[in-house]
């Protein structure tokens, strides 16, 4: 089932002089986990706030083409319509709380009451996402005491409690170190796996190699490719697009090491541990 539907889409900003991003189309399915990878000024973001609605709503400027997110055409429904079925985590978690509340419980929580959810369904979200981001240990700290990485974690706890149908974010993983980056992934992995679709910006080629089921390719606002991770980061001119393929990769392509029974290089430590095995007999 075709849960995103994006059809030549083009955009502007206000005051932009070109394009942000330049007659994209692409198609997702329900379930997948989608990676959005480009050196910076690519479009990942922009990309990420057309899902949602943010472009054209909000920031205004050119639109042109079609978004479809879950049977809703994004430019003819207002951001509220869409935030019922598409959740949003943003780099920075400063710009998701709320400010007016006094403990991490009760920010999670702000979503839901806004959606008159019933008491008992609210708290049994919550104990969910707490234990799913590791985070049940500061649930009475105040939002403003924590680290960034825990504040990360809390910005997709309380977006995740609201069940959306699609989830998108933004280098979600970017104020994390390694062991809670690792972490994220999983969550989000275990979200997809129970049939949310997942589509998420980010810099972290190995994560986006491991977890990603299909990676998509940005350029100065162009849609360069868009396929399983093996086939993008093998594709030889992947650094003219600045974006560095795995270590894994660079390693076996270096050794001329192809991942077995295709033409493409490892893209995680598992396959290039095979690759490895296989040239040695």
């Amino acid at each position: 089932m075709k849960k995103i539907v994006v059809d030549h889409l083009k955009y502007k900003y206000p005051l932009g002089e070109e394009l942000a991003l330049q007659d994209i189309s692409f198609q997702i399915e329900e379930g997948e986990f989608i990676g959005i990878i480009g050196k910076n000024s690519s479009g990942k973001s922009t990309l990420c706030q057309a899902l949602v609605g943010l472009v054209p709503h909000f920031y205004k400027g050119a639109y042109g083409g079609k978004v479809i997110v879950d049977g809703l055409e994004v430019k003819t429904h207002t951001i509220a319509e869409i935030s019922l079925k598409v959740g949003m985590v943003f780099q920075n978690p400063f710009t998701q709380v709320t400010g007016s509340k006094m403990t991490v419980y009760e920010e999670i929580a702000f979503g839901l009451e806004n959606i008159g959810l019933p008491r008992e369904e609210m708290r049994r979200r919550i104990h969910e996402v707490l234990k799913l981001m590791k985070i049940e240990h500061v649930k009475d700290r105040s939002p403003f005491d924590l680290s960034g990485g825990q504040m990360q974690r809390m910005a997709i706890a309380s977006i995740i409690a609201m069940k959306p149908d699609v989830l998108v974010l933004d280098e979600p993983t970017s104020q994390l170190d390694p062991a809670g980056s690792e972490e994220v992934f999983q969550a989000i992995q275990d979200l997809s796996g129970q049939g949310i679709t997942v589509i998420m910006a980010e810099h972290k080629m190995e994560k986006v190699a491991q977890y990603c089921n299909r990676v998509l390719l940005l350029h100065e606002g162009k849609l360069v490719d868009f396929a399983a991770p093996e086939k993008i980061f093998s594709r030889n001119d992947l650094e003219t697009y600045g974006v560095a393929a795995p270590v894994y990769t660079r390693v076996c392509k270096a050794l001329g090491m192809k991942k077995q029974g295709c033409d493409s290089y490892p893209v995680t430590l598992k396959d290039a541990e095979l690759a490895l095995r296989g040239s040695l007999g």
